[in-house]
C-alpha cells in the first residue's frame, strides 16, 4: 500500500510549520521552499487541514499558518485521514462509488480492518512525537527510522 503525496506532503507541511511557527505565522512559499514542494499544492492541502481545525490562517504582511492546537494534540492518523479521504485501501466505499461486487466481495472486510489497523497505529503518533524523536536522534547522531518499530 502507498499513501498518496497529499498525506506525505501534508504531513511534512504540518511538521514544518509545527517547527518554524513558535515565533509567529507560517508563509506556505517558505514551506514550500524548505520542503521542495509546490506552493500551489500546499495551498490546496493546507485548506482541508484548515477545514478539519488542524491549521489556522492570518491574513497580512505578517500572516501565515499556525497550528490551530498543540502539535501533541494533532494526531498524525487524523492529519492522514483528512488528507486521504475515507480512509479506504481499495476502493470497496458504499454508495454511487462503490464496487460493482461489493455485495458478495469475499475480501471487503479485510481491507477495512486493514486500513482500521494503519490509522490506529498512526494515531498513536502525534506531531510532537515525530519532532522529539528527531531532535533525540539528532543529538544522538541517528536517523530517526532507525530506532525500530518500522
Amino acid at each position: 500500500m502507498k499513501l498518496t503525496t497529499r498525506s506525505r506532503y501534508g504531513t511534512r507541511m504540518m511538521l514544518d510549520i509545527a517547527q518554524h511557527g513558535k515565533d509567529g505565522p507560517v508563509r506556505i512559499q517558505d514551506i514550500a521552499d524548505r520542503q521542495g514542494v509546490s506552493a500551489k499544492y500546499l495551498e490546496k492541502l493546507i485548506r482541508k487541514l484548515k477545514d478539519v481545525g488542524f491549521v489556522k490562517s492570518k491574513r497580512g504582511p505578517r500572516g501565515g499558518h499556525s497550528l490551530a492546537k498543540p502539535a501533541a494534540e494533532i494526531p498524525i492518523g487524523e492529519v492522514v485521514h483528512a488528507l486521504e479521504g475515507d480512509g479506504s485501501l481499495v476502493e470497496c466505499r458504499s454508495g454511487d462509488k462503490g464496487c460493482s461486487r461489493m455485495k458478495e466481495c469475499l475480501t471487503r472486510r479485510l481491507w477495512q480492518e486493514a486500513a482500521d489497523a494503519m490509522y490506529e497505529r498512526l494515531n498513536t503518533f502525534t506531531l510532537a512525537d515525530l519532532i522529539n524523536d528527531a531532535e533525540q536522534c539528532r543529538s544522538a547522531s541517528v536517523e530517526p527510522w532507525s530506532r525500530g518499530g518500522f
